[in-house]
């Protein structure tokens, strides 16, 4: 048998890896996606296959996560439950697209993943599992009874990993756990399981790992341009970016455009990451409804993708037809709740997103905010596409052509109508 193992070197997956493989006597193969974890990364290959794998695949799918997940997401305003920007929910069927693949290449009878049956990932990576290759078999161990009464703490996990000799560094306290990618950093369990603990204070500061707190950040504001096509950012415009790029080192520039630095959506979420997270933009704290039922506490950094949904709304303002706006805002809380849920290659989820890319034909332009103490703000839109006309909207007089006042009337007369006779008929 053959087993594909979504690892990430820690000690919850160099556990689950070894005991899959002498349960069922298996060829292990570790996968692991690199989606934008910065450092987690270093020394995994030797690690998986010092514990047990016969080959470790690091896929590198940064500029795929950016391109295919995070930018048609943004492009549909998603957010669960209104504030939450979907980092971890976006990046699992990303990941099992990944490993589907290498399952495939490598013709596996199954995957394995270690998320644990209280969570909402099991059932993200078991459906996009489904939607993506119906025939591989999916193992859970945290749902295998065996499993979790061979290891019903960390306690067993250490030693077992110390009796098999597994590079690991672990302890006994874990404040909290940490999921990280390109789009943000969640944070949950441990002390933050009281619902009343303020994670915002003294105690917890060094538990962030993109942003400084609001009341740390830069005293003067930073001004921010990014150019769109189509719904997406291309370009970036602000004082020290090359300085920036140059520093953050892991991507190139694509071009120059009228003043813009065009980027790919990978470089455009590094860059905005590092402005955000400079000015302490992007923390969440939420209770949210976990998929399977209970209510959990998670703490969120998503530094550049706040100040990517700002921008992408303002611009949108300008340029989308009122009602067509409507319709797509309705879907938002759907399209939210199928990503969050794990439906991301499911027929509805892609329905709605052709509507969503229909949308954004005309969501070109450029749009500029102010990066100041936890805030973005708004500070100016323009585009070749724009329907707003100053004739119409100004105050002063002398566009009467434009517009005409006296029309107002019989349009308030006929939207009154039906709100008359619902008055009457109360009588």
């Amino acid at each position: 048998m053959k087993i594909v193992v979504a690892y990430s070197g820690g000690l919850d997956t160099s556990v689950l890896l070894l005991w899959l493989k002498e349960k069922y006597n298996a060829e292990i193969i570790a996968y692991c996606s690199d989606c934008g974890q910065g450092d987690e990364l270093d020394g995994l290959e030797a690690k998986a296959l010092s514990t047990g794998a016969s080959k470790c695949y690091i896929d590198d799918q940064k500029e795929e996560f950016a391109r295919d997940f995070i930018y048609p997401m943004f492009q549909a305003n998603a957010l669960y439950e209104g504030r939450y920007f979907l980092g971890t929910s976006i990046a699992r069927p990303c990941i099992t697209k990944g490993m589907i693949d290498v399952a495939i290449k490598e013709g596996a009878d199954a995957i394995a993943h270690g998320a644990t049956g209280k969570g909402n990932d099991q059932v993200r990576f078991e459906l996009s599992a489904a939607a993506l290759a119906p025939d591989i078999k999916v193992i859970a161990p945290w749902r295998d009874a065996e499993f979790r009464k061979q290891f019903p703490g960390r306690a067993e996990m250490i030693a077992y990993a110390e009796e098999h000799n597994i590079p690991v560094k672990a302890s006994m306290k874990k404040p909290y756990s940490m999921d990280r990618n390109l789009l943000h950093i969640s944070f949950e369990a441990g002390a933050l399981e009281d619902i009343w603990h303020d994670a915002t204070g003294e105690a917890d500061k060094d538990m962030y790992v993109l942003s400084v707190s609001p009341e740390d950040a830069p005293d003067q504001p930073q001004m921010l341009q990014c150019l769109f096509e189509k719904g997406n950012v291309i370009g970036l415009q602000t004082e020290g970016l090359a300085e920036l790029i140059a520093g953050l080192g892991d991507f190139s520039v694509e071009g120059e455009k009228d003043g813009y630095t065009l980027l790919s959506p990978y470089g455009v979420m590094r860059v905005l990451n590092a402005l955000g997270g400079k000015h302490g933009i992007g923390r969440v704290d939420i209770v949210e409804n976990r998929f399977v039922g209970m209510k959990s506490r998670g703490i969120y950094e998503t530094p550049g993708g706040a100040i990517l949904m700002a921008a992408h709304r303002d611009l949108e303002t300008l340029v989308m037809d009122r009602e067509l706006q409507l319709t797509r805002d309705t879907l938002i809380p759907k399209y939210a709740q199928l990503v969050y849920n794990g439906f991301w290659f499911a027929p509805e989820r892609e329905a709605i997103q052709a509507l969503v890319t229909e949308s954004q034909k005309m969501v070109s332009g450029e749009v500029r905010v102010k990066l100041y103490k936890g805030n973005v703000m708004q500070a100016g839109r323009r585009s070749p596409h724009s329907m707003y006309s100053e004739a119409v909207a100004t105050m002063e007089g002398g566009q009467e052509e434009a517009y005409n006042q006296d029309d107002a009337t019989g349009f308030i007369a006929l939207n009154a109508l039906r709100l008359k006779a619902n008055a009457r008929q109360a009588k």
